[in-house]
């Protein structure tokens, strides 16, 4: 039977085709063969649409907001496909800040269950596969795509971009990247393509010597845009500028006004959201979507470096697969936390929170509910307090 109405086809989309954000490692499938049957057997054409490519352990969503968001500002019709979502399937595709309608998702998967698939596609497959067809019909004049997982491996490195951009490199995924930073660049970069120009965010003697030898191998021109500030936006935005630099230069057109107004505008034109997002200012309150060793490591500098006399309370959750071993090491021993699970099965339950507080000392107090940790970490707070969220998209999710 045909889903009929959004909700309906939400749920089977993730029931038919399990997606990584709630199932983890048993929704990944390293290897392009399935997406490139899917992307064939629908006839969706992969050189309809320029598009930039972003990959890295971190800084990848917020990277391709900000270049998407300029872009937007300069007068193009700019596609943007981002993963995970927060609340609506519907906003890991955008067009200049618009998701795409519900009639469009509706009608693709009534088109995918209709017809006799070759393969099992994934949930990331199918959802790339509908953002690529989506982009071309609506005739995009460029479209900012993030990878996955990886690079090499994943489902959008079927595409031939104009533009390639890496974030960075740290350990995540270890199971699927390797256990080393030498290895997981060695994944990253391989959506370096022939020919193609790209920027690097991260360019240190581990990865350097990785990244060199596959610029060399593609005869590629490469760049660097690294940067030493604290604010990990502050350095996402500079590797924003310089890819749009080398963008000015392949006829997508920008001037410094479109880069401030796009800055300023980022929300409304990408609808990025949970990247050191303030969401109260009684008390100081700021959600944040970092989850990896790295991106919580980036986080905790940011926020001492900008409220070294406050007093922090952090609320996290966090998935099952996390390396809580590392990120434990993270986390000052000096405040308070209010733990939590939340509703999404990779959840950590209430027993592995405990565990996990008691290993590293941690004066916690431990919720069943998201919004119920951050009620009672806002009542504790005064005056001089900051309230941190994070840990993971799921919590956002049920914070938002």
């Amino acid at each position: 039977m045909l889903p009929k109405d959004y909700d309906e086809t939400i749920d089977w989309l993730f029931q038919q085709f399990p997606s990584y954000q709630n199932i983890g490692a048993r929704a990944y499938k390293p290897s392009l063969e399935n997406v490139e049957r899917l992307i064939d057997q629908l006839a969706i054409s992969l050189t309809t649409t320029p598009y930039v490519h972003v990959a890295g352990t971190n800084g990848k969503g917020s990277t391709c907001s900000m270049i998407a968001s300029v872009l937007t500002e300069a007068g193009y019709k700019v596609g943007l496909f981002t993963s995970p979502h927060i609340k609506d399937f519907r906003e890991r595709i955008r067009i200049n800040g618009c998701m795409i309608s519900e009639h469009s998702v509706v009608e693709f998967v009534q088109r995918i269950k209709s017809i006799e698939l070759e393969i099992s596609p994934s949930f990331f497959e199918l959802t790339f596969a509908l953002a690529i067809e989506y982009f071309n019909k609506e005739k995009c004049d460029i479209a900012i795509i993030e990878t996955g997982l990886g690079g090499r491996l994943d489902a959008t490195n079927i595409i031939h971009p104009i533009l390639t951009v890496i974030t960075n490199i740290s350990l995540e995924h270890q199971n699927f990247l390797g256990d080393t930073r030498e290895a997981i660049a060695g994944e990253k970069g391989g959506i370096i393509k022939p020919m193609t120009p790209v920027v690097f965010g991260q360019f240190d003697e581990e990865i350097a010597p990785v990244f060199s030898t596959i610029v060399k191998r593609c005869n590629a021109t490469f760049y660097r845009a690294e940067s030493k500030q604290v604010d990990y936006l502050e350095r996402n935005k500079e590797l924003a500028k310089k890819s749009l630099k080398v963008l000015n230069g392949l006829g997508f057109s920008t001037n410094p006004t479109d880069f401030k107004r796009g800055m300023l505008n980022l929300k409304h034109n990408t609808g990025l959201q949970g990247r050191l997002q303030i969401i109260s200012n009684d008390p100081l309150t700021i959600i944040d979507a970092a989850h990896n060793s790295a991106g919580i490591k980036l986080l905790m500098e940011v926020i001492f470096d900008k409220y070294p006399s406050s007093e922090v309370k952090v609320v996290y959750g966090a998935s099952s697969d996390k390396d809580l071993n590392e990120i434990g090491k993270l986390f000052p021993i000096n405040i308070q936390y209010f733990l939590t699970k939340f509703k999404n099965e990779r959840s950590l339950n209430m027993d592995q929170l405990i565990s996990f507080s008691n290993s590293f000392k941690l004066n916690a107090t431990f919720f069943e509910e998201p919004k119920e940790a951050l009620k009672s970490a806002q009542k504790s707070a005064d005056d001089s307090s900051v309230v941190l969220v994070f840990g993971s998209f799921f919590l956002l999710e049920d914070i938002f």
